[in-house]
């Protein structure tokens, strides 16, 4: 059988096709030089000043794992009102320039209630969402719709000098009498100018100095399910009482009603003061090398009255997602990374912030930084207090802070500000 005959190519049939190959690759060359690049999805969030330098690692991090989308950190000047301020008109825009929402425990509601915010039910898996807080779960839901990822907790508790308490013979105290006596004892011994430092300025560390000191006489502001409001009861008037009691017997400066959490743990490191209220990432910046007081400052519960449990305020920061973001899929990624395990500790051993997850606080690396982790787990399990978790809850503070200030300041008595501040805030309720 004779094979078919083939006649071989040319050389000019063969240059020919050669020539054409050559053509058609220049093409697809200039077509791809000229083709768009990839342009990164970009997502922005603002963070309270205190807190930026904690989150650029944490960031470049995400960056080397997510290429295609770029996370820009706002930086600024902004205390947390100032911070959400921004969000707030921000979240008002039809296209908001935030995606991400870093929010205070405090603001969910308002920002829920108003429609700002999506619906993050679904992000994790169930099994996922069990690792966290159940208190910090809870406080991201609003009417039953989780719309925060908690970040990181937070919980006011009692710093104190223990070389102080150590020429005091006493064990730190844990009653309102206690503190106020091993206080005066302090000064009267000339070991200090002050006894107790707190958060006296009008801004919401008032309200959370406050919230602490009324949870210790068994009272409550606002109770959310029923509306009711307890400032007029005798818990609240109590409290304010207290409050004014540390700087009309001297056991506080009367600059305490101009200080935040910043100036008093200053003083506090300057040996100015046996005990001050503060948050638990203060203990860092006072075992640092440059601290006059490293390895010498205790932790403990607020004080109560006596026969009471104490409880120290929450706070905490998490993530929510702008209602009309541009970039739902990119943000939802973004917060699956920061409230991860992974993410969580890395922010954590760096910054001594609270986590979010309930395993983070036996983690055997943060516990080797930071041993009174795993008490402060306790504590936000069992002798903890939220402020009321309402859409008017910025209202509902300014009036408390601004009767508040009228008691500190000696302009009128804590029973006539506090009933004055029970009738404006039943009125903001009825009205709402």
């Amino acid at each position: 059988m004779r094979l078919p005959f083939f006649k071989i190519p040319n050389r000019l049939a063969i240059a020919f096709l050669a020539g054409l190959l050559l053509v058609q690759l220049l093409g697809l060359a200039v077509w791809w030089a000229s083709w768009p690049p990839v342009v990164p999805t970009t997502l922005s969030f603002v963070v309270p000043s205190g807190e930026a330098a904690t989150w650029e690692p944490l960031i470049a991090n995400f960056r080397e794992q997510n290429p295609d989308i770029r996370l820009e950190l706002v930086q600024g000047d902004y205390d947390t009102d100032e911070a959400k301020a921004i969000y707030s008109a921000d979240l008002r825009s039809r296209r908001p320039k935030f995606d991400l929402v870093y929010m205070d425990v405090v603001w969910l509601p308002w920002f829920a209630s108003e429609g700002w915010l999506q619906d993050l039910s679904d992000l994790l898996s169930e099994e996922e969402l069990a690792k966290f807080l159940p208190s910090e779960l809870a406080a991201g839901r609003y009417q039953d719709t989780l719309y925060r990822l908690p970040f990181r907790a937070d919980l006011g508790l009692l710093f104190y000098n223990q070389a102080l308490m150590a020429d005091l013979g006493v064990e730190p105290a844990q009653t309102f009498e206690a503190l106020m006596a091993q206080s005066q004892r302090a000064q009267a011994l000339g070991l200090v100018p002050w006894g107790y430092l707190w958060q006296g300025r009008s801004y919401e560390g008032l309200v959370v100095n406050f919230v602490e000191v009324l949870a210790g006489y068994g009272g409550f502001w606002i109770e959310p399910s029923t509306g009711a409001v307890g400032l007029d009861q005798a818990a609240a008037i109590a409290a304010a009482n207290f409050l004014a009691d540390t700087i009309r017997q001297g056991v506080s400066p009367q600059l305490v009603t101009s200080y935040g959490e910043t100036e008093t743990f200053s003083q506090f490191l300057a040996e100015q003061s046996l005990f001050v209220r503060n948050w638990p990432y203060f203990w860092k910046r006072a075992n640092q090398n440059d601290s006059p007081l490293a390895g010498q400052v205790g932790l403990a519960s607020v004080v109560a009255a006596a026969g009471r449990a104490p409880q120290g305020c929450r706070g905490g920061w998490g993530f929510g997602i702008a209602q009309n973001t541009a970039h739902p899929e990119a943000a939802r990624r973004a917060i699956a990374f920061f409230t991860s395990a992974a993410a969580q500790q890395h922010f954590v051993l760096d910054s001594a912030y609270l986590p979010s997850r309930t395993d983070l606080y036996t983690d055997p690396k943060i516990v080797a930084r930071y041993p009174f982790f795993p008490e402060v787990l306790e504590a936000l399990e069992n002798a903890s207090v939220f402020r009321p978790s309402i859409p008017q809850y910025d209202k509902a503070a300014e009036i408390l802070r601004n009767h508040l200030t009228e008691v500190l300041v000696g302009d009128i008595t804590a029973e006539k500000a506090m009933r004055a501040a029970a009738a404006e805030t039943r009125e903001l309720l009825a009205a709402s």
